[in-house]
């Protein structure tokens, strides 16, 4: 009834629909039974075309018509416009100068305090250098009526609400990983909201929601051997749909100190750094660099870290990965990155982790890479 907001894309995955969305970047799980009713909805010219194809009753077609009307609505709601990138820097805020060499380029980034500096430093704290040279690349982030602005060799690149910090810190990733693997932020699939860890072969993606314990899993498989990929931020390519490699340093909560003490050489001396309150205390752990700048992956693991439980890895659904990586992902707008998205959805791996035990988990970790090697 009205094609023009039809899905641009659509994959069966399973027993479940993804349906991508153009007009606003957006993918959206469905069952069957509710594509079957989308699919006659948008080809009906009326609603007594709708019914005769539904064969069902008057009154359930009006319901069943409105609630399709409303989904469509929501997932036709136009992309947010770029801000204004007309705004040119203030060099009087640049208080406090960090340089970094990543991946052999020289990286100076200028901070109006130590309060902002936290938002950035700490995770790349070990790639700063003790040196005055000149710097390829510059960035400057600061706090000015409220707002965080993020520039890149004089140019702004984003700004956000004090209160959405998180947003400059995704942004600014985003803006190293293109200058440290010479890409631009076009050429990219997505930052994931997960945590790559490999073992020189394949990569596994591990995903789960703040305090599941991705982190702290992260941190123990990289203490028995195998090597991070990436922290938090887990990029895809489009040019070869590979996960490449973000050098920030692993983020552990304070929850897990006590875990990780005992398995981490040099744990204690790592220095605790306090942001946000209701955070508690972090610790940042590096960890050395991975043989290659990127990998393959094909098998995404949602983690569910849980006390006192036994380590159970079980298949999961598209639709309950999907909840969880999605939000707090960046998934490009481009069409050819949607369809690529999709494409590699279909290839997936889908498991959940629940794990306790340090010791069982590494070793089910270990049993998975073993596997999944087999088809290599």
């Amino acid at each position: 009834m009205n094609n023009s907001l039809a899905p641009t894309y659509e994959r069966q995955i399973g027993e479940h629909w993804v349906l991508w969305y153009s007009k606003s970047n957006s993918y959206s799980v469905v069952e069957s039974s509710f594509k079957n009713y989308l699919d006659s909805y948008l080809k009906a010219e009326t609603i007594g075309d709708f019914k005769r194809d539904c064969n069902i009753d008057s009154l359930e077609v009006e319901a069943i018509a409105s609630t399709i009307n409303n989904y469509l609505k929501d997932c036709n709601i136009s992309i947010a416009p770029s801000i204004d990138e007309h705004v040119s820097i203030d060099t009087s805020y640049r208080n406090i100068i960090k340089q970094y060499f990543i991946k052999g380029k020289s990286i100076n980034i200028y901070f109006c305090s130590e309060k902002v500096l936290k938002t950035i430093h700490p995770a790349i704290a070990h790639l700063e250098i003790d040196t005055s040279n000149s710097a390829e690349t510059i960035f400057d982030i600061y706090l000015k009526d409220e707002q965080l602005y993020l520039f890149k060799d004089q140019q702004l690149i984003t700004k956000a609400a004090k209160k959405d910090y998180h947003l400059i810190q995704g942004k600014f990733i985003m803006q190293l990983l293109c200058n440290i693997h010479n890409n631009r932020e076009g050429n990219w699939i997505s930052t994931f909201h997960g945590s790559t860890i490999t073992d020189g072969k394949s990569s596994i993606l591990f995903i789960g929601k703040s305090g599941k314990g991705k982190s702290t899993l992260c941190a123990l498989l990289a203490a028995n051997g195998y090597n991070l990929l990436a922290d938090d931020v887990s990029p895809m390519l489009s040019k070869n749909k590979c996960i490449y490699h973000n050098p920030s340093a692993i983020s552990i909560k304070e929850g897990a100190f006590n875990l990780l003490q005992p398995l981490v050489d040099n744990f204690n001396a790592l220095p605790n750094i306090q942001f946000n309150k209701a955070k508690g205390l972090i610790k940042y752990l590096p960890c050395k660099n991975p043989k290659k700048d990127y990998y393959p992956s094909n098998t995404v693991v949602m983690v569910n870290y849980k006390s006192e439980s036994e380590t159970i890895l079980e298949d999961i659904s598209v639709k309950t990965m999907l909840e969880t990586l999605i939000p707090e992902s960046w998934l490009s707008p481009n069409p050819l990155h949607a369809r690529q998205f999709l494409d590699w959805l279909e290839t997936l791996n889908l498991y959940k982790l629940t794990y306790s035990d340090t010791d069982k988990v590494t070793l089910k970790i270990s049993e998975l890479f073993q596997e999944l090697n087999k088809n290599l």
